[in-house]
C-alpha cells in the first residue's frame, strides 16, 4: 500500500515503516559518532539497561544512544500497535522493529516488552526476562507519557492539561490552519490535578524501581533517570504551575525518595530537565506548540538547537556519565540550559509580543515545526520514496516469535 500522512488534531494517524527506519538510522549515526570520543573501557558506562517508554522521542533517543554510543543490551518496554488491515502500526511499533533489526545486524541484545507499562503483569514480565537474559540492569530509564492510568483495581485516572489558579488565555497556534487563536485553558478541580499526578507523577516510577529491587533485577550502585521539563515563565500557567507542572514536581520529588530508600544498594535516582521538542505529549499542550516554534527559529539561528538524540547524547556523555554528575542546586541534570539561556528568552519575549497570523510565517520556524512533527510518524525524510508501495506489516522479532 501507499501510506500518506493523515493528520488529525495533534497526531497523525498513520505511520510509515520506510521513514520510521531511516529516522531510526539516522539516530544510529550520530550515536555511533559519540562513540569515538569516549573511552571504550569508561567504568561509568552502563552496560544492561532497562528504558520505560522506549519507542519514541526522548526514550527511544536513550534506547538508541545507550546501545550504539556505549554498547549496552537494552530491554524496552512500551504500548503500541501493530498494523491490521488499512490501519497501519504506529510510529512506536515501526521505529522498534527498526531498532531491534539494527541492533540484531550488529550484535546487540535488544529485547522489547509491549504491554501497559503502569501494570504488574508487564512489570513481572520484564523483570522474567531481565533476570533469564541479562541477570540485572545497570540503569533505568523512565520515560513514560500516557494519557491515562488504570490502577490494579480497575480505577482508571485521566490526566488533563489545565490551570491550577486562574483561567489562562494566552495566544495559541492552531495546528490545522497555522493560524495564531486565543487559547483560553480552564482551572482544573483538585480531582484532577491529583488524577494528573496519579498518571504522570512519579509513584509509577517508583513501583517500577520497588519491583526491580524486589526482583534482585537491578546492580548495586545502578542509576536511573525520569525525563520532565520546566520551561520559561511564558509558559508557567499552563505547565510548570498547570497540572503538568504538579505532577513534574511529584516526579522530582520521587528522585530523592529513590535515592533515600535505596541508600544501601547504592541506587542514585535523577531528573534530566529536557528542552521543549515537538513530541506526541508536548503538541497536545495549548500555547507550547506556539512557542516551540519560536525557540526553534531563535535557537537555529544561534547554533544551540538539538533534536533527541543530539540532547540524550548530551546528557549521558556531558551531564550523568562521568566522575561527578553535572547537576543544579536542586539535583536536576539541566539539558534545558540552551533553551533557558537570557540571550533566547529574551529574543522569544520580543517576538511574542509581536506574533500575527499575518506574520507568524516570517517570525517563527513553523517548518521546522512540522518537519519535526511529521518525522515522528515517519514521514517527509529525505531519502525515502514515498510514492513506493510498501507493506505496512512489520514483525518485531522478540515480540512475535
Amino acid at each position: 500500500m501507499i501510506i500518506e500522512p493523515k493528520v488529525r488534531g495533534f497526531i497523525c494517524t498513520t505511520a510509515h515503516p520506510t521513514g520510521c527506519r531511516a529516522n531510526v538510522a539516522n539516530q544510529i549515526t550520530y550515536a555511533k559518532e559519540q562513540r569515538k570520543t569516549l573511552s571504550l573501557h569508561s567504568a561509568n558506562s552502563p552496560k544492561k539497561a532497562l528504558v520505560i517508554g522506549s519507542s519514541t522521542g526522548y526514550g527511544l533517543a536513550s534506547r538508541i544512544s545507550l546501545a550504539y554510543t556505549y554498547q549496552a543490551s537494552t530491554i524496552g518496554v512500551m504500548y503500541e500497535k501493530e498494523a491490521a488491515g488499512v490501519r497501519t502500526a504506529t510510529a512506536g511499533w515501526y521505529n522498534t522493529a527498526a531498532f531491534e533489526s539494527f541492533a540484531a545486524n550488529d550484535g546487540l541484545y535488544a529485547q522489547t516488552i509491549n504491554g501497559d507499562a503502569f501494570s504488574r503483569e508487564i512489570k513481572d514480565e520484564t523483570i522474567a526476562k531481565i533476570k533469564r537474559d541479562l541477570g540485572k540492569v545497570d540503569m533505568v530509564i523512565y520515560s513514560l507519557a500516557a494519557p491515562r492510568r488504570t490502577m490494579a483495581d480497575g480505577t482508571v485516572f485521566s490526566s488533563v492539561l489545565k490551570a491550577t489558579t486562574d483561567t489562562f488565555v494566552s495566544k495559541s497556534l492552531d495546528l490545522r490552519h497555522n493560524i495564531i487563536e486565543e487559547a483560553s485553558i480552564p482551572t482544573a478541580t483538585e480531582e484532577e490535578i491529583e488524577a494528573t499526578i496519579k498518571v504522570m507523577g512519579g509513584e509509577d516510577w517508583a513501583d517500577w524501581i520497588t519491583a526491580l529491587v524486589e526482583g534482585n533485577a537491578i546492580e548495586e550502585n545502578a542509576i536511573t533517570v525520569a525525563y520532565s521539563y520546566i520551561g520559561p515563565e511564558l509558559t508557567y500557567p499552563i505547565y510548570k504551575e498547570g497540572t503538568i507542572g504538579h505532577a513534574k514536581e511529584h516526579l522530582h520529588k520521587t528522585a530523592d525518595l529513590l535515592t533515600k530508600e535505596y541508600a544501601n544498594h547504592g541506587i542514585r535516582a535523577y531528573i534530566s530537565v529536557n528542552k521543549a521538542l515537538v513530541t506526541q505529549a508536548s503538541a497536545a499542550i495549548p500555547v507550547v506548540p506556539l512557542y516551540i516554534s519560536l525557540l526553534y527559529k531563535v535557537q537555529k539561528e544561534l547554533g544551540t538547537h538539538e533534536g533527541c538524540i543530539e540532547q540524550i547524547s548530551r546528557m549521558f556523555t556531558d551531564k550523568l556519565l562521568i566522575d561527578k554528575p553535572e547537576i543544579d542546586a536542586n539535583g536536576y541534570l539541566r539539558l534545558d540550559d540552551y533553551e533557558l539561556d537570557s540571550k533566547v528568552q529574551d529574543k522569544i519575549n520580543a517576538l511574542w509580543n509581536e506574533l500575527t497570523t499575518e506574520n507568524i510565517t516570517d517570525l517563527a520556524d513553523l517548518d521546522g515545526y512540522w518537519e519535526d512533527f511529521y518525522t515522528m510518524f515517519g514521514f517527509d525524510i529525505p531519502g525515502v520514496n514515498y510514492t513506493e508501495e510498501v507493506d505496512a506489516s512489520v514483525s518485531i522479532p522478540s515480540i512475535n516469535c
